[in-house]
């Protein structure tokens, strides 16, 4: 029976070899065309701000840092001054989006992914690029909004989670420390959030009376995933590990190995307590082990088990037989969000199958079948769902010893 989630893949498997020719050699012009073709379907700036809602995931932002991404590439060095000009255009309109129409209660101010916290970061980013003094102001933007999600319980829906919550704004503090080769916070600021995510996942974990010591919900829904779930809170604590107390650190890994437990054929349902169902499983980076591998990788770079590594192994066989989705090119529950589980595992372990792997992914978007199978796409340019996300992977694609699934770095 036909899969509705997903393509059959029909590739041959590794066998021991990379196919020859120069692979570079297709994908640059491929990017150079699709960034233009991006450029092209920008809504018009001047007749108002609207244009440059929608955040990181799905606005103008998402694509400006597709093209800080590209900018950076060296073999896309001849475009780099025409890509940070096009990414200041529009983050410039994102960042007065923020400050003049932006959502003036907290929820989205400090949000990462759908607000202000992941808008700043990347102006921030742009602005450093082109060598331009302002971005110490952009800093200091991004700086502020750590005193509205300090609070335990700063958002109604739930304020831990990567979307909008904690976990984001760490993950966005992460990114700058990353690229800027700086702390942005202060210690005191991150053991703070830090300290306010462990305190709102015992508090709820005792409340619902969870077998797991940290628990957390989202619009009332126990998400264990990436995009909203238990997955990417427990990741950030991890990529601030030095600065948790010896008992906490201790609830973190305990919390880990429940996930872990939670497992059913190398997946994990999008939430607790439910039965996967084969028919109808999400194979995705929001929900599901593509997403979920990235905790167990950073798990494993800190603590060197190896059961770590063999649990993001398996999300990698899972998602060759079930990645091939039918949902568009996408990052978030996509191909390219598929094919970054292997680039991670690249880096990981230095199997050439990985590679192998997500060059088959790459091209399966070229296909006849993916172009005339996949759900259309209502914005071509967002990062998370549209043709943005799928330029920084095949980036990616070209220097692998590097790639990571934008903005979601477990190797800093």
């Amino acid at each position: 029976m036909e899969s509705k989630r997903c393509f059959a893949n029909r590739f041959d498997d590794y066998a021991g070899s990379l196919p020859a020719g120069q692979h570079h050699e297709a994908v640059v012009p491929w990017v150079a065309a699709t960034i233009e073709r991006i450029l092209q379907q920008v809504p018009p700036l001047e007749g108002g701000l609207a244009a440059a809602a929608g955040g990181l995931y799905g606005g103008l932002a998402g694509m400006a840092y597709m093209l800080y991404h590209a900018a950076r590439c060296p073999l896309l060095a001849p475009a780099r001054d025409t890509y940070l000009r096009a990414a200041r255009r529009l983050i410039d309109a994102c960042v007065r989006y923020e400050e003049e129409w932006g959502e003036p209660d907290a929820d989205t101010r400090a949000a990462f992914l759908l607000g202000g916290a992941g808008v700043y970061a990347v102006a921030a980013l742009v602005y450093q690029a082109l060598g331009l003094p302002d971005f110490g102001r952009l800093l200091g933007r991004f700086r502020e909004l750590s005193q509205i999600c300090a609070p335990v319980t700063f958002l109604e829906c739930g304020s831990d989670e990567l979307f909008v919550g904690r976990a984001g704004y760490l993950c966005a503090a992460l990114v700058l420390k990353q690229k800027l080769g700086m702390e942005t916070l202060t210690p005191g600021q991150i053991r703070s959030i830090c300290q306010a995510i462990l305190e709102s996942g015992k508090q709820y974990a005792v409340k619902k009376r969870k077998p797991c010591p940290l628990m957390y919900s989202y619009y009332g829904t126990e998400y264990l995933g990436a995009a909203h779930g238990l997955s990417s809170i427990l990741q950030m604590l991890l990529s601030y590990y030095e600065y948790l107390q010896p008992a906490d650190q201790e609830l973190v890994w305990q919390s880990i190995d429940f996930l872990m437990d939670q497992e059913q054929n190398s997946n994990w349902p999008p939430e607790l307590g439910e039965t996967i169902k084969r028919e109808s499983e999400l194979v995705h980076w929001c929900h599901g082990a593509p997403g979920i591998a990235y905790l167990f990788a950073k798990a494993y770079l800190i603590s060197k088990k190896p059961q770590y590594l063999d649990t993001c192994i398996r999300c990698g066989e899972l998602t060759w037989q079930k990645g091939l989705l039918k949902k568009g090119p996408g990052i978030c529950h996509g191909v390219a969000g598929s094919a970054y589980v292997f680039l991670l595992l690249y880096r990981l372990t230095g199997n050439s199958k990985y590679i192998y792997r997500s060059q088959r992914f790459a091209e399966f978007l070229f296909t006849e079948e993916f172009k005339a199978g996949s759900r259309a796409l209502e914005n071509i340019y967002s990062l998370y769902e549209g043709f943005s996300g799928t330029v920084c992977f095949l980036i990616d694609l070209l220097q692998p010893n590097q790639a990571e699934f934008p903005l979601f770095s477990i190797f800093v």
